[in-house]
């Protein structure tokens, strides 16, 4: 009979069982046990429905013993029902005298006399529970049982209780590049996000830094009790991916990975193989016999094998189905001799190459040909069983039975953390298959690309599930592999293959396959190569928006000569045809790199590189290769190789004398080297415990210095005279680690920036504390959420200026009363990895994580140039001493040289050569200027045309303008009058007359020829625009103004006289639109509300409330029928002009990078002659469709900030200029 207390939990739980289990695949395992019998199975099978089998098994169940129940839960564990085979567990019933339970998980079997190792795991489990953040590692051999010893172990409810009610995290991680690891980062932080909040549609983390701080505030927020599960880490910067101070257990084979991490670690060591009577015992149970029963060859199996754990569950396997072939698999295991697949690996290869042999031979033929196919698989990746459905051409059922096959031999493993299951290989069991299809890899390859081929003829899996993603991951490399280079080529130099693998990966994946695949892409066509690369470096930021943007228009916008244009142009016509959108970049000038040199010095992502102290060296170090290298600034020749450290090298620097070059690493160590030799003169070691992230010398040869910074939660900062052989002095006060340390200008200070919040200031003589900035201040609503860390700081020439980073902001303060002077914000979706002032000037170079440089005027607080180049983050930037070059390093491998004027020049440059004028008559046309560009004597703010004579006026801030001859550049007349900043200017249509208007709160007429002024006075604010009414019926002609004073006024423009007084708004009116046929104008405010108004009675006649921020543009209809209006937060809004009812809001529906439903404010609406399109400038310029209030294109302009478009009047031609001064002609595609 059945124990009372296991019938009553299958009793309890029978609804939750009846609606899950799948019966006959249960029966299946039961039948082999022999508590079943085929009669019993053939009546179940027999009911109609699945429930109505569920239902039969679990009556049929209750009738019988405990062997019976322990039957039925293995069945569920083999059967990948974890969740429901866990519910049982704790009621499995006694079936032996010495008390023993059985568990099973994935085809191998441990006793409960096995248990001692889960027990010990989980007694560290126990210690690290009450810790900020721990580590436990179980370590061992490949195929020691690992991963399962670490599942059961937490299958203990009074451990998930006590230690982890917030829940266990399961990743499986493998050997991962940087974008594989991004993804697995991004599905377990999905999985928490939707855990916690199922309605929750957060962007995906785009770097492995967001990623890890995305998952940092999971887990230590929102699951704060919770165990983080890492099976088979290989690497050690992998493993700091998940330094975030939680509680994690991890398996894999280098105990000494914990190394590179921060907190209390404890290790439980898996032997390599079972002890001989263990390993009966495991036979024992796979047979389901007593072990002393077991035949003589028993022993002679596990004594070949040496125990080891994946060899005993592949012969058990096969013995349970097989169970007189003993000596059969005997003789294979002692006369099959195969060669040894990996002679580094610790593991015994030829023990389970015989086994490995020995199971496949027991497939049925054509199983064995579908088991070979598995070669082309790659180590560590998981494939759902629907790519092997296209791959083996079956129905999905059908693969699902050949892998439950291959799962029950042990052949195959499936991981059940996720549904639908996904299926892998054991790395041994790939290396087996590699070695016997040695000869058939690439037929092996070829077979998958022609079967995807064939199933996806009308286009790539874009569902974002775990079949598109493997194949866009793995779909170049099997072509790689094939030897298909055509296809390949065809492949990745195609636009619709860059919006797929966009659209369903993100960019980080794109770039990486043509760095991976370029000596194979280089041999078809390098140019071409050389094109999609440059493409995705500069629009990669881009592709990691969603909705995702049009890539053909992204192309519309690289040089003439590119294959990326010339595809974009082709597909842009073709649409066109279709009624589509597409908008030509007409002027754009070639996008050459400004960088004057450009050097890879290591195979892997560089963590730092810097000047020497003379500009005729640079030093770079990589984060795999431990060294450090020097090379000649003038053409990059290397000229020093140091192998450095035994770890990664983080930092390097120069001594103010170019005689030391100093090195700081992951291995805990600082060292001085001989900048000209490389030989080795002193090693500051056991001071710190964890990595020193950050070195530098002081500037001055007055006393040379060297300081440091660490990992270390308190004695992280020190200082240290490169003569003594310990620390001359540590810095007290940062409690988290420390990311960098810069010496002031006359070193006098020492700036250090923490992961704390905090930037924190040291008087260098005495290492006592100055002054201490909060930066976690200016992140108010970030306090929730992740915190903030200070990633470096730099001081301006003066020494009078601190600079530091954190996020995607910078902050410049003053030094001596800490008082917050500028911010810079960027987009919310990078962060600022290093920031540098310039020694010559007031410029700040930025690194940013979107592959750009970004040169920005700290005092005026503008953006005076972008370095575009690199093709990955951007980790360091550093300035030559004399300020003329700019050196950046990034994850792509390289390190760029810049000239520093160049670049800062390049806007300035590109809008005088680019430049475009509008003609007399009503087409446009294209054309070059002789316009000579002068120095100003006071900067222009607005300007105007005038066609005849042909001349341009010039509004200045200091409140002149200036009437030039064109193209000349004489001066025709110079106008004074206004006091303060003139913001708009205007010539009548006959030329004779200028109307000007000022921050002065006064409007001027002039009669320009003469210098005679008519003075408009009444407003009593500034007065930003104005517009004529010509259609209305009046003796003289009328001027409608407006201004910040919340009033419009109407003005004789003969006599001078107000005409009316309009009191509009309470706050300040934002812009004023007339109708086409002269009946109504509009006003918009920041009191968040727009009114129309009647141009004969001057009367409101509708008042429209919606917008939630300052209406800033507004636009009638050419049918004057409908309104436009754009606020402050990117949103659009189309009112009907008739009776003031909203006809449909235009916005994306998410906000973008700006936090802004449109890049930023909506400053300028214009609707087509058909009323049918609408274009609006924001942070970009996007044309939307009137009717749906669709959006029809988007064109993202290098800067930001545009503050209007010029439209042709056939809305064919669109121009405007970027905060940069970047000018763009945009002409419709047809």
């Amino acid at each position: 009979m059945m124990e009372e207390q296991a019938r009553s939990c299958l009793i309890t739980l029978r609804p939750t069982l009846e609606q899950d289990i799948k019966a006959s695949f249960l029966m299946d395992h039961m039948v082999s046990d022999g508590v079943l019998t085929e009669d019993e199975e053939e009546k179940v099978r027999s009911r109609p429905t699945r429930r109505e089998q569920a239902t039969a098994l679990l009556e049929l169940i209750l009738r019988k013993d405990n062997r019976a129940y322990i039957s039925f839960y293995n069945a569920l564990i083999r059967e990948s029902y974890g969740d429901l085979a866990s519910l049982l567990q704790r009621t499995l019933p006694v079936t032996s005298p010495e008390g023993e339970r059985v568990f099973q998980m994935e085809g191998l079997l441990m006793c409960k006399q096995c248990s001692a190792k889960v027990n010990q795991i989980r007694e560290k489990l126990y210690k690290v529970q009450g810790a900020a953040g721990g580590w436990v590692t179980v370590y061992g051999m490949a195929g020691s049982g690992k991963s399962v010893l670490a599942a059961e172990a937490v299958r203990d409810d009074a451990l998930i209780k006590e230690c982890f009610p917030g829940g266990v995290h399961w990743l499986s991680v493998g050997q991962v590049d940087k974008p594989d690891l991004l993804v697995k980062i991004q599905s377990l932080c999905f999985r928490l996000e939707q855990d916690h909040d199922s309605e929750s549609n957060k962007r995906p983390p785009s770097s492995i830094e967001e990623a890890k701080e995305r998952l940092r505030f999971l887990m230590l927020r929102r699951y704060p009790r919770s165990l983080l599960i890492l099976d088979d880490i290989w690497d050690s910067t992998v493993l700091r991916a998940f330094d975030i101070q939680c509680r994690i257990l991890l398996t894999t084979r280098d105990r000494s990975l914990t190394d590179s991490v921060s907190g209390k670690k404890f290790e439980v060591l898996v032997e390599s193989g079972l002890e001989e009577e263990k390993a009966l015992e495991i036979l024992a149970l796979f047979v389901n016999k007593k072990p002393h029963r077991l035949p003589e060859q028993a022993r002679g199996i596990v004594k070949e094998c040496k125990g080891s754990p994946l060899v005993v569950s592949l012969i058990g396997a096969l013995l349970r189905e097989f169970p007189d072939r003993w000596d059969y698999y005997l003789r294979q295991l002692k006369r099959k001799q195969f060669k040894r697949i990996r002679k580094s690996s610790s593991y015994d290869y030829e023990a389970l190459d015989q086994a490995m042999a020995a199971s496949i031979q027991v497939l049925q033929e054509e199983h064995r040909e579908l088991y070979k196919d598995l070669t082309v698989l790659e180590k560590d990746v998981k494939v759902p069983a629907k790519v092997l459905s296209v791959l083996w051409d079956l129905e999905p059922e059908e693969v699902e039975d050949v892998l439950q096959e291959f799962v029950n031999k042990s052949l195959l493993f499936r991981d059940c953390n996720r549904r639908p299951y996904l299926y892998f290989l054991h790395d041994l069991q790939l290396d087996f298959l590699a070695e016997q299809n040695r000869s058939r890899l690439q037929e092996l390859h070829a077979k998958v690309v022609r079967q995807y081929q064939q199933y996806y003829k009308e286009g790539p899996p874009i569902t974002r599930d775990e079949e598109s993603l493997y194949w866009m991951r793995y779909l170049p490399y099997h072509m790689s592999k094939a030897n298909l280079t055509k296809e390949l080529c065809s492949l990745v130099f195609s636009l619709e293959w860059v919006r797929t693998k966009a659209l369903v990966m993100g960019p980080a994946h794109l770039i990486n396959d043509y760095m991976e695949y370029r000596p194979i892409l280089d041999e078809e066509n390098s140019t071409v190569r050389g094109d999609f690369q440059e493409f995705l470096s500069l629009n990669g930021y881009q592709l990691e928006q969603r909705p995702l943007p049009d890539v053909v228009q992204l192309g519309l916008s690289q040089p003439s000569t590119s294959e990326v244009y010339r595809q974009a142009l082709k597909h842009a016509q073709e649409r066109t045809k279709k009624g589509a959108l597409y908008l030509d970049w007409i002027n754009k000038s070639r996008l050459e790199s400004l960088s004057r040199l450009v050097v890879q010095p290591h195979q892997e992502s560089i963590c730092y590189a810097c000047f020497s102290q003379d500009g005729n060296k640079f030093a770079s170090c990589g984060k795999s290769s431990n060294t450090v290298k020097v090379f000649k600034t003038t053409s990059g020749e290397q000229i020093l190789e140091v192998p450095a450290h035994d770890d990664e090298v983080l930092c390097c620097a120069f001594s103010p004398d170019d005689k030391f070059l100093a090195t700081c690493s992951s291995d805990r160590k600082v060292k001085i080297w001989n900048a000209e030799r490389g030989n080795l003169i002193r090693v500051f070691e056991d001071e710190y415990e964890e990595q020193v992230n950050h070195c530098q010398f002081t500037n001055t040869r007055r006393r040379i210095l060297l300081a440091t910074c660490s990992n270390d939660r308190f004695t992280n900062t020190k200082l240290w005279n490169v003569n003594k052989p310990s620390s001359q002095n540590t810095m007290f006060g940062h409690t988290e680690p420390v990311n960098h340390c810069c010496f002031s200008p006359d070193d006098t200070y020492l700036s250090t920036s923490s992961s704390d919040g905090t930037l924190r200031l040291w008087e260098v003589s005495s290492a006592n504390e100055w002054k201490c900035i909060n930066i976690q201040e200016f992140f108010p609503e970030q306090k929730e959420e992740t915190d903030v860390i200070v990633k470096c700081s730099t001081w301006s020439a003066d020494g009078k200026r601190i600079i530091c980073a954190a996020k995607n902001a910078v902050f410049v303060f003053d030094v001596a009363t800490t008082e917050l002077l500028s911010d810079i914000w960027l987009s919310h979706l990078s962060t600022v990895q290093f920031c540098d002032s310039c020694p010559s000037s007031q410029l700040v170079a930025l690194a940013l994580s979107h592959y750009t440089v970004e040169l920005w005027d700290f005092r005026s607080n503008k953006k005076v140039a972008d370095c575009s180049g690199h093709l990955s983050w951007v980790h360091c930037v550093r300035f030559s001493p004399d300020g003329s070059l700019l050196l950046s390093s990034s994850d792509d491998q390289t390190v760029r040289l810049w000239a520093t004027q160049e670049v800062h020049t390049s806007s300035a440059v590109s809008l005088k050569r680019d430049y475009d004028k509008p003609s007399a008559g009503s087409e446009w046309e294209d054309g070059d200027s002789d316009f000579p560009v002068r120095v100003q004597e006071s900067r222009i703010r607005c300007t105007c045309l005038c066609r005849e004579p042909l001349a341009v006026a010039l509004g200045r801030e200091d409140g002149i303008v200036k009437v030039l001859e064109v193209p000349s550049g004489a001066t025709l007349r110079s106008l004074s009058g206004h006091t303060k900043t003139v913001f708009h200017c205007q010539f009548s249509s006959d030329g004779h007359t200028l109307i000007t208007s000022s921050e002065d709160a006064t409007i001027r007429v002039w009669k320009w020829n003469t210098g005679e002024c008519l003075v408009l006075q009444g407003h009593k604010e500034s007065v930003r625009k104005f517009l004529e009414l010509e259609e209305i019926s009046s003796s003289s002609p009328l001027l409608l103004s407006w201004s910040f004073d919340g009033t419009a006024k109407v003005w004789d423009m003969v006599s001078g006289e107000m005409t009316q007084d309009i009191a509009c708004h309470q706050g300040a009116i934002l812009s004023c639109a007339v109708s086409p046929d002269g009946l109504m104008f509009s006003t918009v405010s920041a009191d968040v509300t727009a009114k129309i108004w009647s141009c004969e009675s001057w009367a409101c006649l509708h008042v429209l409330n919606g917008h939630q921020d300052c209406v800033r543009s507004c636009c009638f209809s050419w049918d004057s029928k409908s309104l436009a209006t754009g606020d402050d937060n990117g949103e659009i809004r189309l009112w009907s002009a008739q009776d003031g009812s909203l006809l449909r809001v235009c916005s994306r529906g998410t906000k973008d990078s700006m936090d802004s439903l449109h890049g930023g404010w909506v400053t300028d609406l214009h609707f087509s002659p058909d009323s049918r399109t609408l274009v609006s400038t924001g942070g970009y310029i996007k044309w939307w469709d009137v009717e749906t209030g669709e959006a029809l294109q988007t064109f993202y302009t290098t800067g930001a900030n545009l503050k209007a478009v010029q439209v042709s009047p056939d809305f064919r031609t669109f121009v405007t200029i970027d905060n940069i001064g970047i000018l763009y002609v945009l002409r419709k595609v047809e």
